[in-house]
């Protein structure tokens, strides 16, 4: 089992960045599917972005271009680099892990962190 924390969430302005840390514990995160999700205020919890156990990656097409996800085995951390922010992209962002495979839905996976506020002003 897995525990993961997330940190870096803050406030930036429009067109700005900030990049995003999922540290885990108990497990290594090289042994699972990493991604990121993010929540709007009333709004579904969305996919962001996805690092494979083999490194392969793949993001939701609203972010492609602009975020970066990454994962330092190192330090047991996985990472999202967020640039060209959007005031819509005001979101608590949750780090998540599964055992294996690609996949894009919420409901597959197993272990969340408690999330992270992000909030992009105009």
């Amino acid at each position: 089992q897995v525990q993961l924390t997330e940190s870096g969430g803050g406030l930036v302005q429009s067109g700005g960045s900030l990049r995003l840390s999922c540290a885990a514990s108990g497990r290594t995160v090289s042994s699972y599917a990493m991604a990121w999700f993010r929540q709007a205020p009333g709004k579904e919890r969305e996919f962001v972005a996805l690092i494979t156990q083999s490194d392969r990656t793949y993001y939701a097409d609203s972010v492609k271009g602009r975020f970066t996800i990454s994962r330092d085995n190192a330090k047991n951390t996985v990472y999202l680099e967020m640039n060209s922010l959007k005031p819509e992209e005001t979101a608590v962002y949750y780090c998540a892990a599964r055992l294996s495979g690609v996949v894009f839905s919420k409901d597959f996976y197993n272990y969340w962190g408690q999330g992270t506020q992000v909030t992009v002003s105009s």
